[in-house]
């Protein structure tokens, strides 16, 4: 029965040791485990190193230990040092992060939007605060040469890079090194002190029954006492329990509070800021005085043209002199270089616009209407920004993409590679790929071009561009039947349900008001129960007394044997 032992019980110490292993070694025996490294726990990127719990507020020492604004304020108030290395720390050497974040709020890279997860090496910059994945840093940065923030363009040297957390070493962030935790020092500021030595703030009073009453009473008689010792107490003035009291009253809301989305569904399409309208007609006279701060609305072109938002994919057809390409448009990941391309064709942009460049084992570029390789604009008359968010990649052969003089100077020329071209990743948006066509495309690669300048001899036209499937058409029609079908729900749920949600198991239909009502007692599992009061299946009524009844057996009477009853002497 005992561990290592042939007795027949355990003992406490048996089983609140570490190891768990025989009365030899029981609770705290061996001072530590055994087994090195059993007691490494690791702290979390996204956790507090003074509260150990997520931050809200992030700030960061020059070592890279991450703490809550909230938290380590009053410690360094208190003690004056780093909580984790015991070092000597001031407030004015904390560095505010700046962390970016998707619509699902996890923290991501602000360039490649990967989610920083344990395992990510993250980095931050001294001198914006910017936090990056090491990686993005060092590919576009230290390789690059170029020491200017990808956020905001700020200067900065290799020194002002701080590691946040490196996975490759785990230990700066093991719990088991941090100073006040070896010292076993409290983080808990005086108010919370306080509160946790209170014992009624550590009693639950609604499980005590009658004591509660005595309890709470003698919490009332502190505070009140505590409010009369105030000197600038007044007997005259209302407490905040009877302001409380006289607000819910009247049935007004407490001040304070946000009317931003007071009582309001937020719209599909509510953008992350406001209108403005509260901030202007506040320094401005001229304008209508607006108090509440409402979202902005987008267009149903701005809300679609959010990067993941639509992930239908679109197909089109250009037609050459020299045969047809059928490619596919990934919306998902470049939504403004398809709008673009989808809305030009349909517009007959690229009606008859010649292929001005064509460099065998390279690619093949138009779209310029001029046929200079100069000209061309967007559906927007004005250059729009590059889409490297997704995954894709110049990986084969086929490939679609805008052409560009720069960066987020793309019009309406584009691209397709004849081979793998990684050079050009993250230079140019990727909009598509080949799906069909293959043969045209060698059509497209051996046809003669000018040794000069890379023209096709003769001209190679785009006849049409056509578009069987346009994703941004598909997204609203799926939209708009599935707001159709909420509101058909919404009206039926009005009306009272549908015919099964009305009638309860018993057969019996429940009206608009909530009464219940009869209905035919063939319907449901009601038709096994009578509800006919007192009728029989035969349609006769049940008379109660006016059947014979059923008289009892006397009792046999016994004779013989012994002495009877006396009376014959």
């Amino acid at each position: 029965m005992g561990k290592g032992t042939d007795k027949l019980y355990i003992t406490h110490s048996e089983w609140a040791s570490e190891d768990a292993y025989s009365a030899s070694a029981g609770s705290g025996v061996s001072g530590k485990s055994k087994v090195t490294g059993a007691s490494f726990k690791r702290l979390p990127f996204n956790f507090c190193a003074v509260s150990l719990q997520p931050f809200e507020h992030a700030v960061c020492a020059t070592d890279g230990t991450i703490f809550d604004i909230s938290n380590i304020l009053p410690w360094l108030k208190k003690h004056g040092t780093n909580p984790v290395t015991g070092l000597p720390l001031k407030s004015s050497e904390l560095i505010k992060l700046s962390f970016a974040k998707n619509d699902e709020g996890e923290m991501v890279d602000p360039v490649t939007y990967k989610v920083f997860t344990d395992n990510t090496h993250i980095v931050a910059l001294k001198k914006t605060g910017n936090v990056f994945a090491y990686g993005t840093v060092e590919r576009l940065n230290i390789k690059a040469k170029m020491w200017r923030d990808l956020v905001s363009d700020e200067e900065f040297g290799r020194a002002d890079i701080i590691t946040l957390q490196d996975p490759q070493n785990v230990a700066a962030r093991d719990l088991s090194s941090f100073q006040y935790l070896k010292d076993g020092i409290s983080t808990l500021t005086e108010e919370q002190e306080m509160e946790r030595n209170d014992p009624s703030k550590n009693v639950n009073l609604d499980a005590m029954g009658s004591s509660a009453k005595v309890l709470k009473a003698k919490e009332a008689v502190a505070k009140a006492r505590k409010e009369r010792s105030d000197p600038n107490y007044n007997p005259a003035l209302p407490t905040t329990k009877a302001l409380s009291l006289s607000k819910s009253a009247n049935g007004s809301k407490p001040s304070g509070g946000s009317t931003m989305h007071s009582g309001r569904t937020v719209p599909y399409n509510a953008a992350q800021h406001t209108t403005g309208k509260a901030a202007a007609s506040f320094t401005s006279t001229g304008l209508t005085p607006h108090t509440s701060g409402e979202r902005a609305l987008l267009t149903d072109e701005e809300y679609m043209l959010k990067p993941k938002r639509v992930k239908n994919k679109g197909y089109a057809r250009i037609q050459t002199n020299l045969g047809d390409l059928n490619v596919e448009l990934q919306t998902e990941y470049a939504p403004k270089a398809v709008w673009n391309f989808v809305q030009l064709a349909k517009k007959g942009y690229y009606r008859d616009v010649a292929f001005h460049r064509n460099i065998r084992n390279f690619m093949i570029q138009g779209g310029d209407p001029t046929g200079t390789g100069k000209g061309g604009t967007s559906i927007w008359g004005k250059n729009f920004a590059d889409e490297f968010d997704g995954p894709l990649t110049h990986d084969s052969r086929g490939m679609l993409s805008m052409a560009n003089k720069g960066k987020n100077t793309n019009s309406s020329q584009f691209f397709i590679t004849y081979r793998p071209a990684s050079h050009l990743d993250r230079k140019h948006t990727i909009f598509g790929g080949l799906v069909g066509g293959l043969d045209t495309l060698s059509n497209l690669e051996n046809a003669p071009t000018d040794s000069d300048t890379s023209r096709p001899t003769p001209d190679i036209l785009i006849r049409d561009i056509i578009v069987f499937v346009d994703p941004f058409s598909e997204f609203q029609k799926e939209k708009n039947e599935k707001e159709g079908k909420e509101r058909e729900l919404l009206e039926i749920k009005k009306a009272g349900g549908t015919e099964d949600e009305r009638t309860t198991w018993t057969g019996k239909r429940i009206r608009a008001d909530g009464k219940v009502e009869n209905v035919d007692a063939a319907v449901g599992v009601g038709k096994y129960l009578k509800t006919n009061g007192g009728v029989d299946a035969d349609g006769e009524d049940e008379v109660l007394g006016e059947w014979e009844e059923e008289v009892p057996p006397t009792k046999k009477i016994k004779t013989g044997g012994g002495f009877g009853n006396f009376d014959g002497w």
